[in-house]
Parts: C-alpha cells; structure tokens; sequence
C-alpha cells in the first residue's frame, strides 16, 4: 500500500500502529498525523532501535495494512 493512503487515511490506521507500537502513547500516535518520519522518529526513540530499523519495521507495517474503503457518498 502506498504511504500517501496511509497519511490521508490517518484516523483510520492509527489504531493498528498503536496495536504494533504500544509503546507510544495516543498522542505521540496521534501527533505523527501520519508522517512517516514523524512515526519513525517515535518508534526510534521509544523502542532504541536505529533510524533504519524504525523505517524497516514501518515497512513491513505499511505492507500488512488494508486499504480501507472510502466513506460512501449519499
């Protein structure tokens, strides 16, 4: 799945990066606003793991995740 689906679906995936990341806190999940970086920084700090394992471990997130459907138009 594409990152940009990722960012501008936000409120709909960060729920299953709170799941993978427990270690962050609401805020600091919802603070990201889905920045990839922002969320890597997170992950880095929270879990002392390198800049490359945080984007690796987002990675393989960002390939687990399911596009969700749109809000349907009335």
């Amino acid at each position: 799945m594409n990152w940009n689906t990722i960012e501008s679906g936000w409120t709909q995936y960060k729920g299953k990066a709170k799941e993978q990341w427990s270690k962050l806190s609401d805020e600091q999940i919802e603070g990201t606003a889905g920045k990839r970086d922002d969320l890597a920084m997170r992950v880095q700090e929270a879990y002392s793991v390198s800049k490359d394992e945080a984007h690796r471990q987002i990675g393989e997130w960002q390939a687990k995740q399911e596009e969700k459907p749109a809000a349907k138009q009335a």
